[in-house]
């Protein structure tokens, strides 16, 4: 009974630190690939209130995730949504494994 209180324990302390690395890295400098992304970004899209770029592979540039608001979304479906920052991101797509993408048209202030 000692043995098992003892493994949850350690358990939930690795459970921590990992989610004290994430919460490390999610407040660290953005890395060079999100600069690079989000500069391609603001340039592909003038309107945008707001552009997320997060690396989601640990830093090592595979894998991003962007959260993108923009008028140029307004009246559009999410898969034409999501095909203009693909077409915007054309060359960086190349050199990644993955991409998630959320886009959505700024609420009205009423």
């Amino acid at each position: 009974m000692a043995a098992a209180a003892v493994a949850r324990m350690w358990s939930g302390r690795r459970k921590t630190l990992l989610l004290m690395h994430h919460a490390v890295r999610r407040f660290a400098s953005q890395t060079d690939g999100e600069v690079r992304v989000t500069q391609v970004l603001k340039e592909k899209f003038p309107q945008a209130s707001a552009i997320k770029v997060v690396d989601v592979s640990g830093g090592c540039g595979a894998m991003y995730e962007i959260h993108i608001e923009s008028e140029e979304f307004k009246e559009k479906k999410t898969v034409q949504q999501h095909q203009m920052v693909n077409q915007a991101l054309s060359e960086e797509i190349k050199l990644m494994h993955g991409l998630r993408i959320f886009t959505s048209v700024p609420k009205d202030g009423s």
